[in-house]
């Protein structure tokens, strides 16, 4: 039985490609796991169940080595366990060498296990190189005054006379946020922004 992964990392990215071409490889929707989720490590609820579904001589196929993760260590360890303990195959289809089922001779499995430890070590670099680049634009967009996360509420009407009652101890952060209809964080945001500048 051949079973197809997907993965993709956000929700806003496209899976379809992996669709397509585990379709053409001849996997059936029914058979066909998804996760759209980081690769960062394999605690990803569909990729389990996948897992726990394989049985001797069954077929793990995915479209490219990084769609089953982007941890070196780790993407060696799930390789392991698949075809040594459940004594599964693992097909990519972007890399016909990694291939369990056509390569189980010495030399063919000494190949696969090269190019499949190259492949890994390229997929965490990339992860490691797309979270370098993401901290540099946060930086980059700090420096130059960009703001993230949602913008603060303004400060609502009556925040003066809620807040004197508040510092006279007479009502609670959390009571105080309650008459101005606003969580008690963003009322201790506001106090700290009126301190701030007084």
């Amino acid at each position: 039985m051949e079973y197809g992964y997907i993965r993709v990392s956000t929700r806003e990215q496209n899976e379809e490609r992996q669709v397509i071409a585990l379709r053409e490889w001849g996997i059936p929707p029914n058979r066909i796991y998804m996760d759209k989720q980081s690769g960062k490590d394999f605690d990803r609820p569909q990729y389990r169940r996948l897992l726990r579904r394989l049985k001797p001589n069954d077929a793990l196929v995915v479209k490219s080595i990084d769609r089953l993760g982007r941890n070196y260590n780790e993407i060696l360890e799930h390789w392991r366990r698949i075809t040594k303990e459940k004594c599964a195959d693992v097909v990519v289809l972007d890399m016909p060498l990694l291939d369990t089922r056509a390569h189980k001779d010495l030399t063919g499995t000494l190949i696969a296990d090269i190019v499949l430890q190259l492949l890994s070590y390229v997929a965490q670099t990339e992860r490691e190189f797309i979270r370098q680049r993401q901290a540099e634009g946060i930086a980059a967009a700090k420096a130059r005054g960009v703001r993230f996360g949602r913008p603060s509420l303004p400060v609502a009407e009556g925040f003066a006379e809620v807040y004197e009652l508040w510092k006279a101890q007479e009502i609670s952060v959390r009571a105080a946020a309650k008459r101005l209809g606003v969580s008690h964080q963003t009322f201790e945001r506001w106090v700290r922004v009126k301190e701030g500048s007084a």
